[in-house]
């Protein structure tokens, strides 16, 4: 049922990312509100996970692999365990509650400071997803 939801869960981000790029940096209001959403999704779809997560299984779960480049031998392998659900949980809850709470308090290099924030949460969801020690090592 939700076979590609960490993967939804952790491109997210990184479109948001991808589209403050293309917003004004005078148009603060914008920027915050796609920040704000692209940020809290990701949240949404782990409280998903946290409810749909079988406690009685001991192994990982939503497991997700993406074949990136099958000649080499180097797949992209997405799951949570009872550990990383938690952290998933953290990270998708505090990246959006820093953004509402520097709402009003950053005025400069806003745009610049909302995408290193996005970016943050890709990466700390990538590092937390992560089944392949090689990509593990890229995200962290």
């Amino acid at each position: 049922m939700f076979e590609n939801l960490l993967v939804y869960i952790s491109i997210l981000p990184l479109i948001g990312a991808f589209l403050l790029v293309f917003i004004p940096s005078n148009n603060s209001k914008s920027l915050k509100i796609i920040a704000l959403n692209f940020s809290s999704l990701p949240f949404i779809g782990s409280l998903l996970v946290w409810a749909y997560f079988k406690k009685s299984i001991a192994q990982f779960q939503f497991v997700t692999k993406i074949y990136w480049l099958p000649a080499l031998n180097l797949n992209i392998t997405l799951g949570v365990d009872g550990i990383s659900l938690f952290f998933l949980l953290l990270t998708t809850l505090l990246i959006p509650i820093c953004i509402l709470l520097s709402w009003n308090s950053v005025k400069k290099d806003l745009k610049e400071y909302l995408i290193a924030f996005l970016l943050l949460e890709f990466f700390l969801i990538g590092v937390f997803c992560i089944l392949d020690l090689l990509l593990f090592y890229i995200f962290f």
